[in-house]
């Protein structure tokens, strides 16, 4: 990983200081909803695993698997016009056209939309694939089938978010709750003004995240391909 210059009149830190600014780039942030899922486990390892190491053990593991999970990496996004990025990071599962959610009223024309499977091996924080103002936000009640299934745009939980660009576009990202996922956050409300590659919520334990375009968007990925989230560019809109 490089590292980040200095700035100008900053004096260089030497010795431990300058270990553990390494290992602050090198680690990336917890998310605060995380950290019920880190203090928890902790605190079992450090009052219960005195006496018992197995208990020790097992609860710092825990710890270290709801931190790596909560992980909040910092992202830049591209500076290039009339982009959409990934809201999130994981393998893209569909590249097609489909009529959005029911509950946004957004008409029964097919949109172009990219869906994007994540494991729970990846980042779950979803970011906002466009900047613009939340024009509708609309959470859905449903089954918890797998979310790398088609059908599960339609049947599973689901929590949606409709954001107008300065242009006057709307673009759909839809956050759906999977096999094993039981908890949709979303922090964003509506009025709220969003900027590309901000995060506005979690998915907690295998997910998916669709995102519908205007029609005549020019998509750029493919199925199969990997995503990180505010960075890799989805698609371009119309100018």
């Amino acid at each position: 990983m490089a590292r980040r210059p200095t700035p100008p009149g900053t004096p260089e830190r030497t010795g431990l200081g300058h270990v553990a600014d390494l290992v602050k780039a090198a680690i990336p942030p917890l998310h605060p909803a995380g950290l019920p899922f880190v203090a928890a486990p902790l605190a079992v390892a450090v009052l219960g695993g005195r006496r018992r190491r197995w208990l020790r053990r097992t609860g710092l593991t825990a710890a270290a698997a709801s931190a790596a999970f909560f992980r909040h990496p910092h992202r830049v996004p591209p500076n290039r016009a009339n982009i959409v990025v990934a809201p999130a990071d994981g393998e893209i599962a569909l590249v097609d056209t489909a009529v959005p959610p029911a509950e946004l009223n957004l008409g029964d024309a097919a949109l172009p939309r990219v869906s994007i499977f994540l494991s729970v091996l990846d980042v779950h924080v979803q970011r906002t694939p466009v900047s613009g103002t939340v024009r509708t936000i609309a959470y859905q009640r449903g089954q918890f089938r797998s979310a790398d299934l088609p059908e599960a745009s339609s049947v599973n939980e689901r929590n949606s978010m409709v954001l107008e660009t300065a242009s006057g576009q709307l673009v759909t990202v839809v956050q759906i709750a999977g096999l094993l996922a039981r908890r949709i956050v979303c922090d964003a409300k509506v009025g709220d003004a969003l900027s590309i590659g901000e995060t506005y919520g979690l998915i907690r334990f295998g997910s998916r995240v669709d995102t519908y375009f205007p029609a005549g968007t020019r998509l750029l990925v493919e199925p199969g391909q990997r995503t990180i989230g505010a960075e890799t560019v989805l698609a371009e809109l119309l100018p």
